[in-house]
């Protein structure tokens, strides 16, 4: 998949950088590795999604438990995990929907540049 990506230096200078990362037929990446916090800005604003420290605690809490365990967090592990970490209030399944409308643990994880979790459709 294409990606045009526009790092802005200041007001009159950008750096305009074309990468090429490889995704599936969902548009998830391949390889986790290829993911920066720039590329995930890009899949967010493809899902309609403007990212918020919210969303990022999500996905970098979704990222750390990936690389912990080798695998995406299905809604009722990443519900249960949240709640460890961040407590009830942003951890709860409506709260998470909220932050991502297409299904937290599958929407959290394309952002994420992970790929899609096992459990879900």
């Amino acid at each position: 998949m294409d990606r045009t990506i526009i790092h802005k230096f200041d007001k009159n200078i950008c750096k305009l950088s074309i990468l090429e990362i490889a995704t599936d037929t969902s548009g998830y990446l391949t390889n986790y590795r290829d993911w920066s916090e720039a590329l995930a800005v890009e899949i967010a604003q493809l899902e309609g999604i403007t990212l918020g420290e919210a969303h990022w605690q999500v996905i970098h809490f979704i990222r750390a438990f990936y690389l912990k365990f080798n695998t995406s967090p299905a809604i009722r592990m990443l519900v249960k995990a949240m709640a460890q970490k961040y407590g009830k209030e942003k951890s709860h399944s409506r709260y998470l929907f909220r932050l991502f409308p297409q299904g937290p643990a599958k929407q959290a994880a394309k952002i994420a540049g992970l790929p899609k979790p096992v459990k879900c459709l």
